[in-house]
């Protein structure tokens, strides 16, 4: 073989080093650049604006790339299942999300509760003389003002009849939560009746005089809890982000002041800087395993 040959192929072997070494460069980076993202869904009620908000901006001050991502409560279980998002803080157990901790429950991780306390069933204003679902007539014209469809505080209500025959022949109106406090601000405003599907940690028991009523049949459950779930595989992936979303843990007094802030029109980012802010030593417990 002669000299120029070899010098040939040696150049190109170099050069196929190189290139190796670029490319696992690339792929390591690309690694990283996968590890320092974090994707975390919630369904838009109050309550998980709030808590997804709070996590999420903890996760950023810690450095990583983080996508909150609103989604309808369905898609938001099947989603964190297929794997599509990193984790949610907005389980409410051990009732209300039951039917899909069931269906899921191989394909998700359970990091337990986030915040106890829970509450949910049908909200009235102090002022209508009604105490109990079994006390019900034709209030509201027959008319419940729910959430969204895809809620299963909604499913309930609408098969409340089943239990509760005095409801025979109600209508429950979906639209939001944010819609439902609309209409509830509107109807206390005139000193009008108005029935909502509520639930607690909530700003509105804060701003109104408002009561639940007795559900003796039991169908809203009990005291229930927030969870937080992760898919599978996060806690290899990323174990820092895995770490913050298992130590979440806060209070309806603290969930409760990042509402007020919201409704009263701050941004979610921005009062969720401002609760971490004032509340250090309780996210350094949730980051220690984090650092």
């Amino acid at each position: 073989m002669k000299f120029g040959n070899l010098v040939k192929i040696g150049l190109a072997f170099a050069l196929l080093l190189v290139l190796t070494a670029c490319s696992s460069d690339v792929d390591e980076g690309t690694k990283n650049k996968e590890k320092n993202e974090v994707n975390l869904a919630y369904v838009e009620w109050d309550t998980e604006i709030a808590s997804t908000h709070i996590v999420g901006q903890v996760l950023e001050d810690l450095g990583y790339d983080v996508t909150l991502t609103p989604l309808d409560n369905g898609i938001m279980w099947e989603a964190l299942a297929k794997g599509e998002v990193d984790g949610m803080v907005s389980a409410w157990l051990p009732q209300t999300h039951a039917p899909q901790v069931e269906k899921y429950k191989d394909k998700i991780v359970d990091l337990g509760e986030n915040l106890a306390g829970a509450k949910i069933g049908l909200v009235v204003p102090s002022y209508m003389d009604v105490n109990s679902i079994e006390d019900l007539t034709d209030e509201a014209g027959k008319t419940i003002t729910g959430i969204d469809p895809g809620a299963n505080m909604t499913a309930t209500t609408e098969n409340a009849y089943k239990e509760y025959r005095n409801l025979e022949g109600w209508n429950v109106v979906t639209s939001s939560g944010g819609a439902m406090t609309a209409a509830l601000t509107q109807a206390i405003a005139k000193n009008e009746e108005i029935i909502v599907t509520g639930w607690s940690p909530h700003w509105k028991f804060n701003a109104f005089d408002l009561k639940y009523l007795d559900d003796p049949k039991g169908i809203y459950g009990a005291e229930e809890y927030i969870g937080t779930f992760a898919r599978k595989g996060l806690k290899k992936d990323n174990p820092g982000a895995y770490s913050v979303l298992k130590n979440f843990h806060w209070t309806p007094e603290d969930i409760e002041s990042v509402m007020f802030d919201i409704m009263e029109g701050t941004d979610p980012k921005e009062a969720a800087k401002k609760w971490i802010k004032d509340n250090e030593d309780k996210v350094s417990e949730w980051t220690k395993d984090a650092k």
